[in-house]
Parts: structure tokens; C-alpha cells; sequence
């Protein structure tokens, strides 16, 4: 049997792998089987962390606009505001009322004055 000279279509498919990991360290931008396997887990870890990401940026806005909340009135939390900002049928994202507590606390401030009425707000008995 003639030997046949392969290497065109996978030395292709290799050389698109190695610019993919031609970052990595080691045997893990050089050996073949391990670039594959680098590869692999790359992209899984890539995919899985977009996931991670939008959750750990919603738990970041909501810590800001509890802070931005406590901070402007002593017995009101995150929880109530925006359980009234849904009872008055106001939807504003938490990304956007987060920026908001960061620049301009007085508008988060005067924002939460408008949804608590005197009437529909009691303190909480025992607080005080």
C-alpha cells in the first residue's frame, strides 16, 4: 500500500485550535491533544460563566440599592421598596435604580418619598 500524505485538512484544523489557545501556558498551547482538551473546557467554562456573570451583577445592583435604601431611611429595605414599586405599577430595572443610588441619592431618595404615602406606610411596631 502507498502512503498516503495526509496533514493538510488536519494540520488546518490544528492551526485553528492553536491561535484559539496560543495564550495558555505550557503543553497547553503546544501539545495537540491538550490544546483540544483546553479548548473544550474553555469554551464550557466561557458558557457556564455568562450565566454566573448576569446573576453575580443582579446581586451587586441589589446590594447597592439596599445600601442607597438603609441609608436614606432607617426602617426600609430593599424588600419593601420594591414591593411598593411593583404595588404602584412603576417597573424600573434594578441595573438602572442601581446607578441611580451610585450618582444621584437624592433622586433614589425622592423616588422611594413618592412610592411610601404617610398613609400606606406605618412603622414596623417595636423598631422604635
Amino acid at each position: 500500500m502507498t502512503r498516503v500524505r495526509r496533514g493538510y485538512i488536519a494540520r488546518r484544523r490544528r492551526t485553528k485550535m492553536s491561535f484559539f489557545v496560543s495564550s495558555f501556558r505550557g503543553a497547553h498551547s503546544k501539545r495537540i491533544r491538550t490544546v483540544a482538551q483546553q479548548k473544550i473546557r474553555a469554551l464550557f467554562s466561557a458558557h457556564r460563566d455568562r450565566d454566573k456573570q448576569k446573576r453575580n451583577f443582579r446581586g451587586l445592583w441589589i446590594t447597592r440599592i439596599n445600601a442607597a435604601i438603609r441609608e436614606a431611611k432607617k426602617y426600609y429595605s430593599y424588600s419593601r421598596f420594591i414591593h411598593n414599586l411593583y404595588e404602584r405599577q412603576l417597573i424600573i430595572n434594578r441595573k438602572i435604580l442601581a446607578q441611580v443610588a451610585i450618582l444621584n441619592r437624592n433622586c433614589l431618595s425622592s423616588i422611594s418619598d413618592e412610592i411610601i404615602k404617610k398613609e400606606d406606610w406605618k412603622e414596623l411596631p417595636g423598631l422604635l
